[in-house]
Parts: structure tokens; sequence; C-alpha cells
């Protein structure tokens, strides 16, 4: 295993050096991951970046844009013919067509390049000739990045953590129920390994779906081609010394570190270890909703996360001798379409505090961080409203599940956001006040005009910040 792991670095090494000195004395290459864990909006982001740097109208804040020396945009073949192409045309008309709903989540790797010719500045700008900036955009679910915390475990630990969680949430009592009938030193029995972990993917499911964000392996989750397999059959039991080598435990043991062997570590050496720049998504404004205990597990989640990039400086050099790093790392709050701009700052603080520790560890390695409160599309509109004697800062929109339109005051969000961060470390199962309420809106119907791309919030500057300087 140490021999394979070596030449795999050896050859990740060189391919390094060879994609280094291409991009240096050709065409550079900017090559972004985007993840977010569930509903954080990574398609919607995907799909309308690209289409607001197809049409370029609503990107002011981009200073190549705004000072025209973009002068083409055009999507190309992606380089990895190994991975699926992101459906970007699929999923704009999904967002754009005559019936505008939300496209389906990503449940797998997928990627797209797009090609910008670029006009150089500075004073000699009008000798030289334009280039070309190639943007490979790799999609993938946040679920399979936290996957990379479990390299550093051991079977039991990872037991010992996960068997703690389920006793504490009503959503794991059924596996709870089912572990407490098996004897983990008796011999493999291949049907009582397979319900442990239909259980337990049970658990995982219901888990997300009520909004925790630590729900690991995410291929439980999102299995893809592996669904059935081995490797995707194990589920956390209690320690047991003197396991025998054909017990239930030795052979739940050594499915787990095949987890990680064949699944993680793949996905780290063929995705996520090429990745110049990193977009970390965030539904901030739906852990809030659900609570305390939310957010903090939020907070938790992006500290794990982060823990998986290698942030650092990419210069060239240091891409020759020890390959690439994450050079910058956005960290954005989504749907800030749901509060009235006067929120947005408030918004913007609270994902710094969320990710405060995560964007320490960056910025000590050598990688810029910034946060960011925006909307990859924007579905609603604002307006005041007077009630009980006071004015309201609103927003209206399409409500996802009757269609109807309706105007909406979601509450205040704390001025100071270690308000908010106190409340969840304390474990509070609700906050103080009287809590803060979001509704989930639809795409509105939108007629786009010649050269302009969807209405967003704030995606020109994340858009600056991940390739600005490259432009």
């Amino acid at each position: 295993m140490i021999i394979t792991d070596l030449a795999n670095e050896i050859t990740r090494r060189v391919e390094a050096v060879s994609d280094g000195v291409n991009e240096t004395l050709f065409e550079p290459v900017i090559r972004i991951g985007v993840t977010g864990l569930a509903r954080s909006g990574k398609t919607v982001f995907i799909t309308s970046l690209v289409a607001n740097l197809l049409d370029r109208g609503r990107m002011p804040l981009v200073p190549a844009i705004a000072e025209g020396r973009i002068i083409a945009a055009y999507l190309q073949p992606q380089p990895d013919v190994t991975v699926p192409r992101f459906d970007y045309e699929t999923h704009r008309d999904a967002l754009l067509g005559p019936s505008p709903h939300w496209p389906e989540s990503t449940r797998a790797v997928s990627e797209l390049r797009l090609s910008l010719k670029v006009q150089p500045a500075g004073l000699l700008a009008g000798l030289q000739r334009p280039r070309t900036v190639h943007v490979d955009i790799v999609d993938y679910p946040g679920e399979w990045l936290l996957d990379l915390s479990l390299l550093d475990k051991s079977y039991a630990e990872w037991s010992a953590q996960t068997l703690e969680r389920l006793n504490n949430r009503t959503q794991g009592a059924d596996y709870i129920a089912l572990l407490a009938d098996v004897d983990p030193l008796a011999k493999l029995d291949e049907p009582d390994a397979q319900k442990l972990a239909r259980s337990f993917t049970a658990y995982l499911n219901a888990a997300r779906d009520a909004g925790h964000s630590d729900c690991t392996p995410g291929r439980f989750l999102l299995p893809g081609d592996l669904e059935g397999s081995p490797v995707l059959t194990f589920a956390p039991m209690e320690a047991a010394s003197n396991a025998g080598r054909r017990s239930l435990w030795h052979e739940m043991e050594r499915r787990f570190e095949a987890y990680k062997s064949k699944v993680v570590k793949p996905f780290f050496r063929d995705h996520f270890a090429r990745i110049d720049r990193q977009v970390v998504l965030v539904d901030a404004l739906g852990a809030i909703h659900r609570g305390p205990k939310a957010v903090d597990e939020l907070r938790q989640a992006m500290t794990e996360i982060l823990s998986a990039f290698r942030p650092g400086g990419n210069a060239f050099l240091n891409r020759l001798l020890l390959g690439k790093r994450v050079e910058r790392i956005l960290f954005a709050a989504t749907k800030a379409d749901h509060l009235h701009h006067r929120q947005h700052g408030r918004l913007t603080a609270i994902m710094e505090a969320l990710t405060r520790d995560a964007q320490d560890r960056a910025k000590f390695a050598g990688a810029r961080t910034t946060s960011l409160s925006l909307a990859s599309l924007r579905a609603t509109v604002e307006e005041t409203m007077e009630h009980d004697g006071r004015s309201l800062d609103c927003v209206r929109g399409r409500l996802l599940e009757t269609g109807k339109q309706a105007a909406f005051y979601p509450g205040e969000l704390p001025e100071d956001p270690l308000q908010l961060l106190a409340e969840s470390k304390k474990g509070a199962n609700a906050w103080l006040n009287d809590g803060y309420q979001f509704m989930n809106f639809a795409p509105a119907e939108i007629t786009l005009k010649p050269g302009f791309g969807p209405p967003h919030i704030r995606l020109d500057r994340a858009a600056e910040f991940l390739i600005g300087d490259r432009l």
C-alpha cells in the first residue's frame, strides 16, 4: 500500500509539472471547485455564473468586464474526458424557461470549461495580442468532501463518534434498536450486515432531510454505481475486543478501511487535489431557521471541510515542487434574496463568524479567503409594508409550495453574530427571541435583455475574487 501511494504521488507531481509548464507558457487555466452541503445551491451558482460570464451585462464589479477587455466567452469541451460534463444547458433552461423551476441537485462529480478571450491591461496592452484564459469549474457534492475527514480515523473512532450522534437524535432510534440485537463478535452473516447498512443509510437520509450537516459517509447518500457493493455495506458498531477475523466487527472494519482506500482517496487524488480555487456554498439561513443546534453543526462541518483543503500560495515553483494548493477560498451564504438588502451585511457577518476557525487556518497557510452573502439567481423583489404601526422590510416572491405570490418578513438577524453563535454553542433547543423564519421561493419568470445574464446579488463580486487577478 505504501509503495502504491508513493507511486501515485510521484505520478501526480509529474502531472503537476507538465500542467504548470503548459499553463504558464501557453494558456492559463483556473480550476475552480464548487461544493456545499445539501440545498446550498451549487447547481444554480454554477449555471448563473457561467450564464453571466457569457452575457456580461450584470457583472460590473469585474474590472476586466467593466473595462471591456473580455472580448469573447465560449464553452469548450473539457480536457478530462472521463468526467461527466456539467449539464449547463438543461439547468439554464430549467431556471430561465417558460415554467421556471429549481434544477436537480448535485449527485456526482461533473465539470465544465469556459474559455475567455481577454485583452491584457497596462501600458503595453496595445502591443499585446488577446490571450485565452480557461476556467474549469468542477462541481462535486459537499458530502463527499466531508468524507476526507475519515482518512484520519479508525473504524473504532468513527463508530464511537457516530453512535454518540445517533443516540441523541430521533432519526437514529431505529438503527440503535436494530444494533442492540446484533452481536459484533458473532460470525459474519451477510444478510445481517446488509440490514445494518440499509438501516444506517436510512438514518443518514433522514438526518440530512432534517438539516443535520454531519452525515457521513457521503457515498451512502449518493452511491452512484457503488450502490449495493460491499464497500458501502458497513455501519457503526459498539467497540468489540478480541474480535475474530471472521466476525461481523472485523468485516465491518475491513470494509470501512476499503471505503477510505478505494473511494475517498481516489476522489482526493483525481479531483480534489487538482483544484486551485474553491467555493464553499452554505445555506446559513436554513440552519438559522432550524435552530441553535443546526447552526453549531454547520460551524463544525465548515471547520472539517476546511481541514480537507491544502490551502496556501500557488506560485509556479511551489506547484512544480509540491503540487497544487488551494490558493483562494470563497465562503458564500446563499439565498440572500430571501432577506431585504438591509440585512445582507448581518448575514455576511454571520457567515464570517461561522467559518472563523476555517478561515484562520487557511490564512495561516497563505491562502486568501473571503465571505459573502449572495443570491446566484434572484427570485424575489423587495418592498416595505406597514404592520401594527411599524414599517417592515419584506421580500416578495412566488412560493415554492403553492406557486402563489406572497410578501414575507423573516425577522431580524442579530447585529452581533457572536450572539447567535453563543446560543448555538450552549446547545440551546431554541433561540432566545422569537426565532427567524424563512420561506422557500421558486424562480421568478424572467425576460432577459440581449447581453444580460440572469439577475443575481453579488455574483460579480464572487467572480472577481475567484478569477479577477488572472484577467
